[in-house]
């Protein structure tokens, strides 16, 4: 009876399924352990974490449980053990432990860097195959990481030849009947899951760290592909969308703007005072926290040059990140509009004709460049800026292929490359590439804007020998510390500049180092240092206003006494009252707005919660919702999907 249930045939997809959630619980246990000074210990939440992770595992194996009983469902039992058999079922066999093998040593290295299971970065990363597999290489030796695989792989494969696993998964003794069975039972198991289990519905704990343990890896990285965008409108809370825009309007409205249209944000901001039109220099910091620097309470020392500079220059001590990834920062300096949720609008499809801080600087007549010492095909971004009016300067990849673009494009070329990694050029390389086509551009009669994105204070943390003292390679320490040396070096070569005293460096952070906590949002992971230097006429200040990346070039534009249509979000921090101060935070899939010590976090299912935050504990204390907070930030994020949507933030 036993073998009618379960066929002698299936006896290989009975040991891989032991297999694949022996590895599951191994590498959940790994993880818990890794994370143990994060999570809220207790007996009973390590028996929960377990119980429910089982139940994801099982929901992520059935995908390939069903689709093996299938192939020994439409299988003939006389071909069973046939050559064509043993041939699909050998190779599949290794093909599936290669996978899964690999997707639990890569939970490890993703858990280690952001703290979460798969999620909508690594979907995004699949997409940059070279660049993945050289930061493995350059993070943890590909060889070894081959060898490894291959010897787990070939001892499980062992465990079931000793134990005639195969041989039994050849027999010709089982009937149609049997094999339908056990086909509609995973085939049930796969429609339970895809249709009726959310990834969410894992997410039972207080500590953020613990609902990630709960879940799958694999069940992770399919939700995410699945929510990569999401409709505002189908899963977050909403109101009448003429009191949405009603209200937007009145938060973005400045006192020195005025609205040339009835509908949408399109209005003209009016300074007072003889406009400057200098060079502008944007330089976007990769990952540097504003916890790294002394200013903000680091004692280690890390920055000694950025510590410095920041009392010569105008210093935002209270600004936000939007997001926790570079394209996130890009799209804020950018196109200066709240995080939308899933990816990034850089990244989405029909981004042609966006308006953004380009077309402004185009009003006054500048030249516009974005600089990368990556290849600009990454997080499509030379396809973004191009389409923006921007040339484009990068280190492509010479084997891929070069997509034509409306603007000009630069290659930094390999003689003056003096370090690289996977992740391009390495930062004194990227800053020389600046300061090469400054020296052409400052000859012609237009002034130029660039907006550039630094690259070594990211994994595998490489970096040239003999700048800093720690050895590259070995630390984000050595990284920090090797971004803050070639940014000094950088300001130290331009000083001699023609160019330089008629030059305005605005230098920030992209996002924090670290966005994980024990809670979803940690607001303290999003706080970046950001500052104007050299400008003509002001004095070192510090502004101490709550306010979002996206407000750093309008308070630029207001600086310098801009006259200027406009269509974006941010705002001249200046001209902000203390009840208009906001920042905007948010991931993939949670969207909050923090306003005088307080977040509101808009959340799928159409939930919302309300935190009181402690910003010297950085904990968040839930209270009552207050409806005004709540109307404000629904307003902030409905409008801009909607204006996205529409096309209204089209130029």
């Amino acid at each position: 009876m036993k073998n009618k249930i379960f066929p002698k045939r299936f006896a290989l997809l009975k040991g891989f399924s032991i297999t694949y959630l022996l590895f599951a619980l191994v590498i959940r246990m790994i993880l818990y352990f890794i994370s143990f000074s994060d999570i809220d210990f207790s007996i009973s939440h390590l028996f929960k974490i377990i119980g429910i992770g089982f139940a994801y595992d099982i929901g992520s194996l059935s995908y390939m449980m069903a689709f093996y009983s299938i192939y020994l469902l439409i299988m003939p039992s006389k071909f069973a053990g046939s050559k064509v058999d043993k041939i699909i079922t050998f190779a599949g066999y290794w093909l599936f432990m290669i996978v899964i093998t690999f997707s639990f040593l890569a939970e490890v290295t993703f858990w280690m860097e952001y703290q979460r299971r798969f999620n909508f970065i690594a979907i995004d990363y699949l997409l940059y195959t070279y660049e993945v597999l050289e930061n493995i290489n350059e993070s943890y030796p590909l060889p070894i990481v081959i060898a490894a695989i291959g010897l787990i792989v070939y001892v499980a494969y062992r465990i079931k030849k000793r134990k005639l696993i195969f041989e039994k998964s050849f027999t010709k003794d089982n009937s149609f009947l049997s094999r339908i069975i056990v086909a509609v039972i995973c085939c049930s198991v796969v429609a339970i899951f895809h249709y009726n289990i959310k990834n969410t519905q894992a997410e039972i704990f207080g500590n953020v760290n613990e609902n990630e343990l709960s879940k799958s890896g694999l069940y992770s990285f399919f939700a995410a592909y699945k929510s990569n965008e999401l409709n505002y409108n189908e899963f977050y809370s909403t109101y009448n969308e003429t009191e949405v825009f009603k209200k937007l309007r009145s938060n973005v409205l400045a006192v020195n703007d005025s609205f040339l249209s009835n509908e949408g944000l399109l209005r003209r901001t009016t300074n007072i005072g003889k406009e400057l039109r200098p060079n502008v220099i944007f330089i976007g910091m990769e990952s540097m926290s504003a916890s790294y620097l002394k200013r903000f309470g680091s004692k280690k020392g890390m920055t000694p040059f950025l510590d410095q500079i920041l009392s010569e220059s105008i210093l935002f001590t209270n600004l936000y990140a939007t997001g926790t990834r570079t394209v996130r920062g890009l799209e804020a300096f950018s196109l200066s509009v709240p995080p939308t949720p899933g990816r990034s609008i850089v990244k989405r499809c029909n981004n042609e004709s966006f308006f953004t801080v380009g077309d402004i600087f185009k009003q006054k007549g500048y030249s516009c460049t974005f600089i990368t010492g990556g290849d600009g095909y990454f997080d499509n971004m030379a396809n973004y800026f191009s389409y923006s009016g921007f040339d484009i300067v990068e280190r492509a990849k010479k084997s891929r292929d070069r997509d034509e673009l409306p603007t000009k494009r630069f290659q930094i070329e390999d003689e003056e490359i003096t370090f690289e990694n996977a992740w391009g050029a390495c930062d004194g390389d990227i800053f020389n590439a600046v300061i090469n086509k400054a020296d052409i551009d400052s000859k012609s009669d237009k002034p130029f804007f660039y907006m550039l994105m630094t690259n070594s204070n990211h994994s595998p943390y490489t970096y040239p020998e003999g700048k800093v003292k720690i050895p590259s390679g070995t630390s984000r320490t050595g990284a920090i510390t090797y971004a803050d040396f070639a940014i000094g070096e950088f300001f130290e070569k331009v000083k001699d500049k023609e160019w330089f005293k008629n030059t305005v460096f605005v230098v920030a952070s992209d996002h924090c180092a670290y966005s994980a906590g024990r809670t979803e949002l940690n607001v303290k992971s999003h706080h970046i240092p950001a500052f104007i230097y050299n400008l003509n006429g002001s004095e070192p200040k510090e502004i101490d206003k709550l306010c979002s990346q996206i407000d750093i070039l309008p308070t630029l534009f207001g600086y310098l006494n801009w006259t200027y249509t406009t269509k974006l979000f941010g705002k001249d921090v200046n001209e902000m009252t203390p009840e208009s101060e906001r920042a905007f935070i948010g991931n993939h899939r949670k969207l909050a707005l923090l306003k005088a010590k307080h977040l509101m976090v808009l959340e799928t299912q159409q939930k919302n919660e309300c935190y009181e935050w402690d910003e010297a504990t950085n904990e968040l204390k839930k209270t009552a919702c207050d409806e005004n907070l709540l109307q404000e930030t629904i307003s902030y994020y409905q409008a801009a999907y909607e204006l996205y949507k529409g096309g209204q933030l089209d130029k």
